[in-house]
């Protein structure tokens, strides 16, 4: 499969061109290692990294993440972050919003969201992982760099990622062209980080809650092997911050790894 092309990637990508400077890797270790790099070089808001392949691919908390060419989508985003770094909470919800509404203009279906970072395939009869975001950032005279990595099966792949079921784009219907999706993907994350710049993630916050997968359901959030809280799940506030209702009352978070709660 070929590399994506910078050139058709500007044709696809219309007016927002101009928004973009795009470098298209066969392999790197990670593109948010290697774009943190750029960054601290001065790289511009907008520049992307895209790798076919990657060798060191992290998720959040360093967990690996695999890329295949033939299977997988993974490419990172520079963003500059010119207020206060307090306001960045929810960030990564937004993010994921952002993704969710660029699959289903085109046509892929059903998609949710599980707080804070994962996109998932939503059934009736259950959920699949799709991808995942990781958001790292980095300070220095300019401001902060906000790098942006996403992770999206094409394919699911062969094995489950850490006990969770995956899915590929291929079970929501047909896998859109590599172009056509990473354009129409960075469109939709333009927009959404115009309007978080300008006003948060509180007016984000309703269309997230309509795709958020455990809604209402009985779970558990962990720190690694230590449980940090039980309780129906409420979603997310304004700022981003999981809420539980817990025998203590309603409690609100902002770390933690979310699982349903096994009777």
């Amino acid at each position: 499969m070929p590399l994506i092309d910078p050139s058709r990637l500007r044709q696809a990508l219309g007016p927002m061109a101009g928004r973009f400077d795009v470098d298209a890797l066969d392999c790197c270790t990670s593109t948010n290692a290697l774009l943190l790099d750029r960054a601290a070089q001065g790289a511009p808001a907008g520049t992307v990294l895209v790798a076919d392949q990657q060798t060191a691919g992290r998720g959040r908390r360093g967990r690996p993440w695999a890329s295949t060419p033939a299977n997988s989508l993974t490419f990172s985003l520079l963003w500059r972050w010119p207020a206060d770094p307090a306001r960045l909470a929810g960030l990564s919800l937004a993010v994921g919003l952002a993704l969710a509404r660029g699959l289903e203009a085109l046509g892929l279906h059903p998609v949710g969201l599980k707080w804070p970072n994962d996109i998932y395939a939503a059934w009736p009869e259950g959920e699949a992982k799709l991808g995942g975001i990781l958001v790292e950032l980095a300070a220095d005279r300019r401001g902060i760099s906000v790098v942006i990595g996403i992770g999206l099966n094409l394919r699911a792949p062969a094995q489950d990622v850490l006990g969770q079921a995956a899915a590929g784009l291929d079970r929501l219907g047909v896998v859109p062209e590599r172009h056509l999706l990473l354009a129409t993907l960075l469109r939709e994350l333009a927009m959404t980080l115009d309007a978080f710049l300008s006003r948060g993630f509180a007016p984000l916050l309703p269309a997230w809650q309509a795709r958020h997968i455990w809604q209402g359901q009985r779970v558990c959030l962990c720190d690694g092997a230590r449980l940090l809280a039980e309780g129906r799940c409420l979603g997310a506030d304004e700022e981003g911050r999981l809420l539980l209702a817990t025998t203590a009352g309603i409690e609100r978070f902002l770390v933690g790894d979310v699982s349903l709660r096994r009777r």
